[in-house]
Parts: structure tokens; C-alpha cells; sequence
């Protein structure tokens, strides 16, 4: 069971202009990507909440910093990712529609967690490397190639194939 860290916005009571900060620890859970798991490091995190009350809505914003641990897209080798992560959201006092509204609130209670989740997740990069130079892992015998770069010889061709070869040899 994943541990969820929510605030309660009924204990404010902020007017038009007025603003609100305060230092949270935020649980956070692993990620899956890729098919991989990666871990934050540690599990819960200090993390900046500021609320300022606009005439027409609210704006949240947050920020935190995490060290994720998982598997490097290339080598399967431990990646460590450090990440600053700063979000930003909008609740508008009366909604007409869902882009006016924050995903993470719900009965005058937001969802840091999940919030924390998806803003961690929109900071990855495409791959999680080892390292910027990684050259994975050889698609022939299966060793790392940074570690062994290496290069294997062609096989021979199937001679069943032979006469395609000169086939195309000719054209």
C-alpha cells in the first residue's frame, strides 16, 4: 500500500492577491518505464507548496528535487538520475471547462502525490542512461560495449542464398 500525501485547502483562508508557502514531505512512489522500475531515492521528499489566490482562481505551484535509481535504457547497467522538478497548476474559481481545472484536486484536497508522479514524469528524458556515452550492449554476444567495444566477423552467407547473390551482383 503506497502511502499518499494530500493537503487540505479547507485550512486556508487566503483573499484575492494573498499567498501561502510552506515545506512538505512528499511520498513518493516507484515508476514504471520502459517495462523497468526506477526507484526515488529516498522515498520521501522535502518539497515547496506555495498557493497564491487570484481574483479568478488558484495557482499551486511545486518544487522538489529527487534522485531516481533504475536500469540504463542501453546496458541494463544502475542509471542514477538527479532532477530538479517545478510544476505549476490552475484551479479557476468557478470552471467552465476541464483545462480550468487541476486534475489533483478533489474535495478542497490536493493530491501532492500523484501530482509529484506526473510532474516527475514529464522531467525524464526520452532514455535514462548510465552515462552519455553508453553504447549498450553487443546484439551479437550480449557484452557491454562500453566496457568491451569489440566488433564480430560477418559470417559466411548461406550458399542456399548464393544465387540471389549474383543476381544481385549483375543488376
Amino acid at each position: 500500500m503506497v502511502a499518499v500525501t494530500t493537503f487540505n485547502l479547507r485550512t486556508l483562508k487566503l483573499r484575492s492577491g494573498e499567498q501561502f508557502g510552506d515545506a512538505k514531505e512528499i511520498q513518493l512512489e516507484p515508476l514504471e518505464l520502459g517495462g523497468q522500475r526506477y526507484l526515488p531515492a529516498p522515498e520521501t521528499v522535502p518539497a515547496q507548496l506555495t498557493i497564491t489566490r487570484a481574483s479568478t482562481g488558484t495557482v499551486f505551484e511545486l518544487g522538489f528535487h529527487v534522485r531516481l535509481h533504475g536500469p540504463c535504457f542501453r546496458c541494463l547497467d544502475d542509471a542514477v538520475l538527479d532532477l530538479p522538478i517545478s510544476a505549476r497548476e490552475y484551479q479557476a474559481t468557478s470552471p467552465e471547462d476541464d483545462e480550468m481545472r487541476t486534475p489533483y484536486l478533489e474535495d478542497d484536497r490536493l493530491d501532492l502525490s500523484a501530482w509529484a508522479r506526473d510532474a516527475l514524469a514529464l522531467e525524464l528524458p526520452d532514455k535514462i542512461l548510465c552515462r552519455a556515452d553508453c553504447a549498450g550492449l553487443c546484439a551479437v554476444c550480449g557484452k557491454n560495449l562500453t566496457l568491451e567495444p569489440h566488433q564480430h566477423e560477418e559470417d559466411e552467407p548461406d550458399p542456399r542464398w548464393s544465387a540471389l547473390a549474383e543476381l544481385k551482383d549483375r543488376l
